[in-house]
Parts: structure tokens; sequence; C-alpha cells
């Protein structure tokens, strides 16, 4: 009876990791993707805080924190002056998701009985199932790089508005 539960749990996980994969992820982390995204779709100009908060959907006092975030981690550089902006450090083909989310808010991975039950040694079987959706989560974040993203045949340009790809 319980394997079979606990099998049921495991179905039940594996189908929901995308909704997961939504839910584990900060506004910060979303507004972070949605301005490296448009900043690797734009790679040969800097690119304004108010061009990027219109594009991303973004308010700006808010992005603003995000890429100061982004410029102390060196991942972005700011441009002051006339035709400044922000731009990426590193190639598109290098930064993956995992960068960016890492850089901004980790994803939570689950070491210990989050209810602090001293009888857990080690991580229940509910707690064991979310933990591998977040490693999951992680190792397909790893996988697909900024490039992929701005790259894609898609015609709907990611995680930005744009007038043209």
């Amino acid at each position: 009876m319980y394997n079979e539960a606990l099998l049921a749990l495991s179905r039940v996980v594996r189908l929901s990791y995308s909704l997961l994969a939504h839910r584990m992820l900060s506004k910060t982390a979303e507004y972070a993707l949605r301005a490296v995204a448009c900043l690797g779709s734009q790679i040969d100009r800097p690119v304004s805080a108010n061009l990027l908060a219109e594009q991303t959907k973004v308010p700006r006092r808010y992005l603003t924190r995000v890429l100061q975030d982004l410029c102390a981690a060196g991942m972005v550089q700011s441009r002051p002056g006339p035709g400044g902006g922000y731009e990426l450090t590193h190639a598109t083909s290098k930064l993956t998701i995992l960068d960016v989310v890492n850089t901004v808010e980790p994803i939570a991975r689950i070491k210990k009985c989050p209810l602090g039950l001293i009888g857990h040694t080690k991580l229940c079987p509910l707690h064991a199932e979310l933990d591998k959706a977040y490693e999951a989560t992680e190792k397909a974040f790893a996988g697909v790089t900024i490039q992929d993203l701005v790259e894609s045949t898609s015609p709907i340009v990611p995680l930005c508005e744009s007038g043209k790809r």
C-alpha cells in the first residue's frame, strides 16, 4: 500500500514539474531573465533602463534593483551618459537560464526536513520527490543558454516586447 501511494505521488510530482518550475522562480528571477534575454537580443548596443522596462514589462524601479544585482555579480555592465545603458558582459552562448537565476535568487533545494522533525534524518518521500523536481529544473535551466532563447526560430521574441527580431 505504501509503495502504491509513493508511486502515485511520484507520478503527480512528475506531471507537475512545469508548474513547480514556474512557481519556484521568484519575481526577481523572472524579471532578471526578462532583462537578460532582452539584452541578449540587442547585443550590439547598450539598452537604457527605460527601454528595458518598456520592452520587458517590468516596473522601472524594480528593474533598476534587478539590474544593480546583475551588475554587482558582473553579468551586466552599465555605461553612463548619452548613448549609455546596460549590456551583457558574457557571450549569450555561455550564459544559461540557471546562471541568471542563481545570480539573483537561486532555486532553494531541500537539504533537510523543512518541518524540523528530529526523527527525519533524511528527507521524507514527499520532500525527496520535491527536491528531485528542483534538481530536474536546475538541470533543465543549465541546458538552455540565452543564445538558445534569442536565436529561437519562434516568431515570438522571448521575454520582451520588440517590434522586430
